[in-house]
């Protein structure tokens, strides 16, 4: 195969690693083209990491999920230092999401990493929706669309790369797409109307990337979920929408498109419809490789026209170049640091019902939910451990699907629940505790169910700040 040839289809794919140094078949890959990689919070990235891939491809595009809320690598072991999406529609200040957008971007900056997977910019109009939920900015389209932009402006302003997603619209779901295929039924007048415009206001302000969603549209493409859809990606995202950035996919180990094809087969396919870069969650060194002769062998039969995998590494790039012309300015955004921007956008996002106030160590009941699978595993929800720093014996007990409730004495209650609007069993274990105890104050930190009970506090979001917003409220 030749030389050009191999390192087109490298640049084209972005994989993810495991480990906390870049192992050497990924150092290996660069030196040979690989055209960007995909950190996690396992990644524990850092300077030292950063350093080995920079002086292994100095251009290489270094990519992240760091939306804020629920979605975050950098901090996951203590949340997030900013609320995320939800709050801040909640808020409706743009001012304040432009900012939160720009901090996000510095601490990115600091790490020299070239793009962020953020804004979620679904419109999450299904309360029902498993996997997008607080990190939609809400269920208004215009909501949505003015917030993408002001959270884009902030973090390009900061020299980083946004990335709008999961085009053309993950909010309209009952299944996660991570899990299962899910389909949005709708037809183009409601796509049109609802999901497409801030996509679209995103074009206009300039983003640079923008994450394709692993779902079926019947109405644009009945037979392949929208990464692999031509009718997608290009005629609807390029043709209509005018978007000439870069166009990645969500992971291709999600089993949306992981159960119906082959990852080579995949990847050819994405290529063909529009995409220019591959997400690989997790990969290995022969998965790599062999991907990559899958797009090599793919241009020599003529499936896949060398012209348009040519077009798409030039994308991934003109995406680097675009990162290095901004140097100066990541360096001047380094002494811009609002560190309390975050617990300010917190504490104007918190609702509540009822007069809520806690003047001793309570016991905190958290009713577990399982996050959606875009959430690192080891995210805290943090109310406990801000209580307890405000009232040190505060005591903690988790309420797993199916368990009993603990015995309650004395004591104040808390409840910890997340997106009880979407889990019965939860409002039903919500229902119970304020049968026995009336004066149970409930805390939300998701979307949240209509508020039982004497107080009800709703923090629209689960990060390091929410928690700290709310354990405030109540003890102040």
């Amino acid at each position: 195969m030749s030389d050009e040839l191999t390192r087109l289809a490298m640049t084209v794919l972005h994989p993810g690693f495991d480990g906390t140094s870049a192992p050497d078949w990924v150092r290996r890959a660069l030196g040979e083209g690989l055209g960007g990689v995909v950190l996690f919070a396992r990644n524990s990235v850092g300077e030292p990491l950063m350093r080995q891939l920079r002086a292994e491809s100095p251009g290489v595009v270094v990519a992240i999920d760091e939306e804020g809320g629920t979605v975050t690598r950098l901090e996951v072991a203590t949340g997030s230092s900013f609320p995320g999406n939800r709050a801040l529609g909640v808020v409706d200040d743009v001012r304040l999401t432009e900012q939160v957008g720009r901090q996000i971007g510095r601490m990115l900056a600091e790490l020299d990493i070239t793009l962020d997977y953020a804004p979620s910019a679904d419109v999450n109009a299904n309360p029902a929706n498993p996997v997008i939920g607080v990190r939609s900015f809400g269920p208004s389209p215009e909501l949505v669309a003015r917030h993408t932009v002001a959270y884009i402006e902030g973090l390009q302003g900061a020299g980083v790369a946004a990335c709008a997603k999961h085009f053309p619209g993950h909010g309209d779901t009952v299944t996660d797409s991570h899990l299962a295929l899910p389909t949005v039924h709708a037809s183009r007048e409601l796509l049109a109307e609802r999901d497409l415009p801030p996509f679209r206001a995103a074009i206009e302000a300039g983003v640079r990337s923008i994450m394709s969603g692993h779902l079926l549209i019947p109405a644009l493409d009945p037979s392949v979920p929208a990464t692999l859809s031509r009718t997608a990606m290009t005629e609807l995202l390029r043709g209509e929408l005018g978007f000439d950035g870069m166009l990645v996919t969500d992971a291709i180990e999600m089993r949306a498109v992981a159960a119906m094809f082959s990852p080579g087969e995949i990847v050819v396919r994405a290529l063909g419809a529009g995409v220019d870069a591959i997400c690989v969650g997790l990969a290995t060194e022969d998965g790599l490789r062999a991907m990559r002769d899958a797009i090599v062998a793919a241009v020599r039969e003529g499936t896949l026209p060398e012209e348009r995998l040519a077009e798409a590494a030039g994308r991934v790039m003109a995406l680097s170049s675009w990162y290095a012309d901004r140097a100066a300015l990541r360096e001047q955004v380094r002494g811009d640091v609002d560190e309390s921007v975050g617990l300010r956008a917190a504490r104007a996002a918190l609702t509540t019902t009822g007069a809520a106030r806690l003047d001793r160590a309570p016991l905190v009941v958290e009713v577990n939910t399982r996050f959606s699978q875009a959430v690192d595993p080891a995210t805290p929800t943090g109310i406990t451990a801000a209580l307890a720093s405000l009232l040190p014996e505060t005591e903690r007990v988790q309420l797993e699907p199916e368990g009993e409730l603990p015995s309650f004495d004395e004591r104040p209650v808390v409840l910890v629940v997340h997106d009880a609007a979407r889990h019965a069993w939860v409002r039903e274990a919500v229902s119970r505790a304020l049968e026995a105890r009336p004066d149970a104050i409930v805390v939300d930190t998701g979307i949240p169910a209509p508020p039982e009970g004497a107080a009800h506090v709703a923090t629209h979001g689960l990060s390091r700040v929410s928690a700290l917003a709310a354990a405030e409220r109540l003890t102040r």
